[in-house]
């Protein structure tokens, strides 16, 4: 496949343009593509400094600038420089403008801002790093999701993932040898959310762990029989429990959590006002 430059330039931190180039390169098998990121572009003279390395490195410009001088320059070297230069968020923004009936404030940085949402995430994050591993469970109420799942299952990640989505996140391995504690099975405001895989991919992303860390490769971790069992005795408790289930064996951080906020969103649908938790 042909190598490309991938230019990103935002006059903030960059993180929505590059969810968005990651999202769309996503479609395209083996991309061969080379990513150069310009954040907080937010004046011309930046803006200059970058432009001979467009020159340098031609390819396709993404950008994100709501300064409309910068955005106008940016265009003119595109277009002196033959380079496709796409607005990631122009289409967007101009039918949100028809629908509100007004202009974008044009403002770099806004979705940044620290308001509510912010101190929230803030919140969410630290509440699940001290939460991790099945710490702290004496205050488990306080949290909006509660994982659980055998060792290397996605848990960790996946927490701190839905943390910075606003979501205070707690997790629990399950261990055959070592029941967890009794406080998860009477919990009223967290839902609890069961991670389950293949036993032979579990196998597989265990043997690497060790590796990484240099210890040895050949132990009841890492034994199939073992693992199977592992997983077996974690999908026993979900059923009991009847707590819901997601099978991350093929599924990304990203997708596995997409699909846990579905499941909190309709659960909160389905419980009336007054019968939310506090």
């Amino acid at each position: 496949m042909k190598r490309i430059h991938l230019h990103l330039l935002s006059d903030s931190t960059g993180e929505t343009l590059e969810m968005i180039a990651k999202a769309a390169l996503a479609q395209f098998e083996d991309a061969d593509v080379v990513r150069h990121f310009w954040p907080m572009v937010r004046s011309r003279q930046h803006l200059e400094r970058i432009v001979p390395e467009l020159s340098s490195n031609p390819g396709l410009v993404l950008f994100t600038l709501v300064n409309t001088e910068t955005r106008a320059a940016l265009r003119d070297h595109c277009r002196r420089l033959s380079l496709p230069a796409v607005d990631a968020l122009d289409e967007v923004t101009a039918a949100l403008e028809v629908q509100l009936g007004e202009e974008a404030h044009g403002r770099p940085g806004r979705q940044h801002r620290m308001d509510e949402a912010y101190f929230k995430r803030v919140e969410a994050i630290q509440y699940t790093i001290a939460h991790d591993d099945g710490v702290g469970w004496d205050n488990w109420e306080q949290a909006d999701i509660v994982l659980a799942g055998v060792s290397r299952s996605s848990k960790t990640p996946t927490s701190i993932y839905l943390a910075n989505r606003g979501y205070k996140v707690a997790n629990i391995p399950l261990v055959l040898e070592s029941p967890p504690p009794p406080a998860l099975y009477s919990l009223k405001n967290p839902m609890v959310v069961g991670l389950t895989t293949a036993p032979e991919r579990l196998v597989q992303i265990r043997r690497n762990r060790l590796l990484t860390l240099n210890e040895q490769a050949e132990t009841s971790y890492v034994e199939k029989d073992r693992v199977s069992e592992e997983v077996k005795f974690a999908r026993r408790m979900f059923a009991d429990n009847n707590w819901p289930v997601i099978d991350v064996t093929r599924r990304s951080i990203e997708e596995t959590a997409a699909a846990i906020i579905r499941l909190h969103n309709e659960r909160h649908a389905r419980v009336k006002p007054e019968e939310k938790p506090i």
